[in-house]
């Protein structure tokens, strides 16, 4: 793994950090069995041609957490932000060699909440298959990450992430306002095992699958900060850092 100081730098400055492999051959295809087994169960799971998604991905496939949090990727959290983060929101996304699902340039800027509740700079609420969702104030979004990782070799023929580097240090960036005489979108390619890690302010887009090939991505969330007394992380759960 790479300097932990040079990750840090990249996410500061670029908003994005690409790391190669951590996990091996067999340990992907282990979480994808699990998965497999999962969605054969649970006929709720959202499935289309264009894309299956598990929501609230943790609590429902459980058996992946331990597998997934291994001492690699722990050790890796630690030293790069701090053993104080936890994740808040996780889904499994698996757009299928056949997909034409695209997702135009945004900021992730909605955090999911177990209940609402009327508090100063927590703005736009919606309610999602149950799910509460809130745009809380900016420091919030600023601390917190986003770690991808990718069970399929991933590039821009199968919908890789394209990002605008520097775009989090923007605040509320509007699509309709990049100017792209100033600003460049790197593709981000992501071998099979390997993470992405991202701010959730910084402009990101996928295109459509060209190149039949599937793409496979678990999406989890971290924060390290504490909502107000009436409101908690809908997924909120504890890492154990040794």
């Amino acid at each position: 793994m790479e300097d932990p100081g040079i990750l840090q730098n990249n996410i500061d400055v670029n908003g994005f950090t690409i790391i190669p492999p951590i996990y091996t051959d067999a340990e992907v295809e282990s979480l994808n069995t699990i998965i497999r087994k999962a969605s054969h169960l649970n006929p709720g799971f959202q499935k289309s041609n264009d894309l299956f998604a598990i929501r609230r991905f943790f609590k429902q496939v459980p058996e992946a957490v331990a597998l997934i949090f291994n001492n690699r990727l722990l050790k890796l959290i630690s030293e790069v932000f701090s053993g104080d983060y936890m994740v808040v929101k996780s889904i499994y996304f698996d757009k299928p060699e056949q997909s034409n699902w695209f997702v135009a340039y945004h900021q992730d800027l909605t955090i999911a909440v177990n209940q609402k509740a009327e508090r100063k700079g927590y703005i736009n609420w919606t309610v999602k298959q149950g799910q509460f969702a809130v745009q809380p104030p900016l420091e919030i979004l600023q601390h917190n990450f986003t770690l991808r990782i990718h069970l399929d070799d991933t590039d821009e023929d199968n919908g890789a992430l394209k990002v605008i580097p520097g775009s989090h240090l923007k605040g509320i960036y509007r699509p309709e306002t990049i100017d792209w005489s100033e600003e460049t979108e790197i593709f981000c390619n992501v071998k099979k095992g390997g993470l992405m890690i991202m701010r959730p302010l910084i402009l990101h887009a996928s295109n459509k699958t060209t190149n039949h090939s599937q793409r496979r991505v678990i999406h989890i969330e971290f924060s390290n900060a504490t909502l107000p007394y009436e409101m908690d992380w809908a997924e909120k759960m504890i890492l154990q850092f040794h």
